[in-house]
């Protein structure tokens, strides 16, 4: 229940700033994703929400990708563990 909750309040302030979340790196895009840009909200558990943006000046379109947990992110984004 507090995921979903989470995720729900991230996504009303994504709908008023579709920039809201934190910008990743180029490189750090999967290939296989095929977009131009991806954005890291961070929800409550360690869990993250990974979102890209499209769209033009009138008409801004957030597309969820992921909703996974911190180990499976680090593996999908390539990161290490300490």
């Amino acid at each position: 229940m507090q995921l979903m909750s989470s995720i729900r309040q991230k996504i009303d302030l994504i709908r008023s700033n579709p920039v809201y979340g934190i910008r990743m790196p180029k490189n750090k895009i999967p290939k296989d994703l095929d977009v131009s840009n991806l954005f890291k909200v961070e929800l409550t558990g360690y869990w993250r929400m990974i979102y890209s943006l499209e769209g033009n000046r009138v008409e801004v379109i957030a597309f969820i990708l992921y909703i996974i947990d911190h180990p499976t992110y680090d593996k999908v984004f390539k990161y290490r563990g300490r």
